[in-house]
């Protein structure tokens, strides 16, 4: 399988620019993100719950 090289990773960088353009392009990455976190969380059989343990009982004044 060929790899990417940097000149490979730019023409597609340029490409999503023009498809997307630039105003568009910081929430497309935060979706991405999002989705990758996702991803991985599910694969370790995590769920949103699990992230944030509960505090000691008595102790939410």
């Amino acid at each position: 399988m060929p790899k990417i090289g940097p000149l490979e990773a730019l023409v597609i960088l340029a490409v999503i620019l023009l498809i997307f353009g630039p105003s568009k392009l910081p929430g497309l990455a935060k979706a991405i993100g999002k989705s990758v976190v996702e991803l991985k969380d599910s694969l370790r059989g995590k769920s949103p719950d699990e992230e944030s343990p509960p505090g000691p009982p008595g102790n939410q004044g």
